[in-house]
């Protein structure tokens, strides 16, 4: 059996019924909420509550623990025997050391084997010259067991330090102060960065190492880190006195240690024209997102606006949806002063909508770099909805005679229909537009069959979303506004039975 067993694992049986789980919890450096969400849980669910402490009956992961237990677990405290190497024990120190995790283990088993789950409370991380690991080795091969990492007294004490410990290739060595003094000054010499441990009555011996190894000055003390008795000072400063064993030594990042030369330069603007999609960010692309997110400016229609999650480090600049060119030369003013601006369209910003405007304007801002993004655009989004209408040929046109005049719009849906291309119909109608629908219907029903599939999609994506299907013949004005988009078949495009809509990929050779 693996020693961390998994939480799936099938507790086994004894004579008296199932066993209990044994847990080694880390509960972090110190800070209660540095506790992981699981510890916590654990602490506070278990039946029995195991952790260390001194001859003087404190213990410090209790104190961190306190917070997440409840009343009326069963507490188990293991008080070590000794807190120096000096012992009239028989086999000495370790010795000692044994026969008092032989028979703290032999307590937890009594527990374990009624059935009781057990949380061995831990100081930082379990495994990381932790005392619960003795417990482990003794328990885990006789009992479901899982380990919950915590928050080491390393990255505790290089955050509260606000140092990095290490960047990019750098490597980081971990070092009991405990080992010999040359041991020491050799890795002290050839890391680049280190974390000591077990100060204590080892930092005199410790501080000599790191200035026989020549880094002395770049060492950093850290006592405690994140309670409210924590310390920092340079570590040469110390008295060594006053260090307890809770205490790290660190030698941060070199690269951390050097500060840049280089003079920043002034970020340069530009202007991205950035394709929202037909509805929610789950049809925004990941480049769109980015560009998105990093803008210092959002420029579009207040309604495109309104779709983008507001940001308070973002400025925003709404307007009407009638003033193209002027929220084109205002985006690239911005851009010009060294703003990032997304100019923002729904659907493809390409399909009658702002790149168009925006390219037209730039042509007076030859200094200010322009990008396109694309979007999923509204007659795709529509078309996903029924099937593949577009899947051959087609002809995208706007019935919008707001910026060309009638009679082009008339001669384009003839030559269209006429050439017999399925259409994707934009701005189909609006409060102030109600007689271009059915104007529109009638020149297609001169060259298309009466039974021609309409696919007419309002707000894709949004919850209010509807699909309706009907002929050409059928075609309702009144049922069109603005929210709408309609595809329209050609004389190939087929309604399946069960509702779909299709055009197929192969026309037929002429007869």
């Amino acid at each position: 059996m693996s020693e961390l067993a998994s939480e799936s694992f099938k507790a086994p049986h004894n004579e008296n019924g199932p066993t209990g789980r044994l847990w080694g919890v880390g509960l972090g450096p110190g800070d209660p909420e540095l506790i992981t969400v699981k510890a916590a849980r654990l602490i506070e669910s278990a039946g029995v509550i195991a952790f260390h402490s001194a001859r003087h009956g404190r213990s410090i992961a209790r104190s961190i623990a306190k917070h997440y237990m409840r009343e009326g677990q069963i507490e188990e405290p293991l008080m070590y025997p000794i807190t120096t190497e000096t012992t009239d024990h028989p086999g000495g120190y370790l010795g000692a050391l044994e026969d008092f995790y032989e028979e703290c283990a032999a307590r937890l088993a009594a527990h374990l084997d009624a059935g009781r789950d057990v949380v061995v409370l831990a100081e930082g991380d379990p495994f990381f010259y932790g005392s619960y690991m003795h417990l482990h080795k003794r328990l885990a091969h006789r009992y479901p067991t899982q380990v919950v990492p915590g928050v080491t007294s390393v990255s505790a004490a290089s955050a509260e330090l606000g140092r990095p410990l290490v960047e990019r290739e750098e490597t980081l060595t971990v070092l009991p102060g405990t080992l010999g003094a040359e041991k020491l000054t050799e890795k002290l010499k050839t890391t680049d960065s280190a974390a000591i441990m077990k100060l204590g009555r080892t930092f005199e011996k410790v501080r000599t190492a790191l200035q026989d190894a020549g880094r002395l000055d770049e060492a950093w003390y850290v006592e405690r880190a994140t309670t409210d008795k924590q310390r920092i000072e340079p570590l040469a400063d110390v008295d060594p006195s006053t260090v307890p064993y809770f205490s790290v030594a660190l030698l941060s990042s070199r690269a951390a240690a050097v500060t840049p030369t280089a003079v920043p330069q002034p970020t340069s603007g530009e202007v991205v024209v950035v394709g929202l999609g037909p509805a929610g960010r789950e049809w925004l692309t990941p480049e769109a997102q980015d560009a998105l997110a990093t803008a210092t400016d959002l420029v579009g229609y207040g309604p495109y606006i309104d779709r983008v999650a507001p940001n308070p480090r973002q400025r925003r600049h709404s307007s009407d949806n009638r003033v193209e060119a002027e929220r084109a030369a205002f985006a690239l003013d911005l851009a010009r002063g060294g703003a990032k601006v997304a100019v923002v369209s729904s659907g493809d910003p390409g399909v009658f909508a702002m790149a168009s405007a925006v390219l037209e304007v730039a042509e007076e801002y030859k200094d200010v770099p322009v990008r396109i993004l694309p979007g999923l655009t509204a007659a795709n989004a529509v078309a996903s909805r029924v099937g593949a209408p577009l899947g051959h040929d087609y002809c995208v046109l706007s019935l919008s005679d707001r910026l060309k005049p009638w009679d082009v719009i008339a001669s384009r849906l003839s030559a269209a229909a006429k050439a017999d291309l399925v259409l994707a119909i934009y701005n189909p109608a609006s409060k102030s537009r109600t007689w271009q629908v059915e104007a529109a219907r009638d020149l297609l029903l001169e060259h298309r069959s009466a039974d021609t599939p309409v696919v007419i999609g309002r707000d894709v994506g949004y919850p209010a979303e509807s699909i309706e299907i009907v002929r050409l013949a059928e075609l309702e004005p009144s049922k069109v506004d603005m929210r709408c988009l309609l595809l329209i078949g050609s004389s190939q495009t087929r309604l399946t039975e069960n509702g779909k809509v299709f055009t197929p990929r192969r026309y037929p050779e002429p007869s």
